[in-house]
């Protein structure tokens, strides 16, 4: 039989380790989400899905693709990736920021032309030839920055391919991400805006009153990936968004689902 100073001294060692070991447990418990701004609405609803499913809390962080990159580049502890573009990626997973196995091309959107709520601009057909500087007047067209914001890039590769971009390019006005630009477009800060459908529809206070063609810009894709030091929970999370649930979600928010559900 054990004596009981050293009955006590077991205790005491039980309860340091337990002490030592909770918090560990308690942060693999929670995971770090990286995403592209147009996800926001859509991913926060399924985030919360999945917390509710499996007890795993998320913390999710909304920016500029090309921000969430560098930001994870510099050392941002960070366990998914959701990109709004393939090229960024790419970028991550040549520079071994993500796990390759991991990578999924989870959604597809589409790029349109929003003006505020009540402008007077109706519907129009965007294609070769029309005349979008007559249509913006002495306005300005804000989009995400041109040269490494997805929306940006997608923007000015469609206005490209329709013969527009010459006549345009000095009624641009370019921010940090896709949702500043819609931020702007719906207080009336700008004349028109070129954004994902699924941030238009999210915004009460702009319209829709264009569709860029699909085949004017690279196909809209929203790959996904963990992280190259994500925890363990990070592949949960992966099967979750490849779920029938998560597909509803991204669904009702006008994402296309790019794969064939696994539950």
């Amino acid at each position: 039989m054990l004596k009981p100073f050293v009955r006590a001294a077991i205790a005491t060692a039980v309860v340091m380790a337990a002490g030592t070991v909770s918090p560990i447990l308690a942060q693999q418990q929670t995971l770090t989400i990286f995403a592209a701004a147009s996800m926001k609405n859509a991913l926060d609803e399924v985030n919360a899905a999945f917390t509710k499913r499996t007890n795993i809390k998320t913390v999710a962080s909304y920016a500029a693709t090309s921000a969430l990159v560098r930001q994870i580049e510099q050392g941002a502890p960070a366990d998914i990736f959701a990109s709004a573009d393939l090229e960024w990626m790419d970028y991550g997973l040549k520079n071994k920021l993500t796990n390759p196995s991991t990578r999924i091309n989870l959604l597809g959107n589409r790029l349109v032309l929003i003006a505020p709520k009540d402008s007077k601009i109706g519907t129009v057909a965007l294609a070769s030839g029309f005349d979008l500087t007559k249509l913006v007047g002495n306005g300005r067209i804000v989009t995400g920055e041109v040269k490494s914001v997805p929306v940006g890039r997608y923007a000015v590769a469609a206005l490209q391919k329709l013969g527009l971009w010459p006549s345009l390019e000095k009624r641009m006005a370019t921010v940090e991400n896709v949702r500043v630009a819609l931020t702007l477009v719906a207080r009336g800060e700008a004349e028109l805006g070129i954004v994902y459908e699924t941030d238009a529809k999210v915004e009460p206070g702009v319209k829709i009153v264009g569709h860029f063609p699909p085949d004017s810009h690279p196909a809209i894709v929203y790959p996904v990936a963990a992280t190259a030091g994500a925890k363990p929970d990070a592949a949960r999370y992966l099967d979750f968004l490849q779920s029938m649930a998560a597909k509803a979600v991204f669904e009702n928010y006008g994402f296309s689902f790019l794969i064939k559900p696994t539950s």
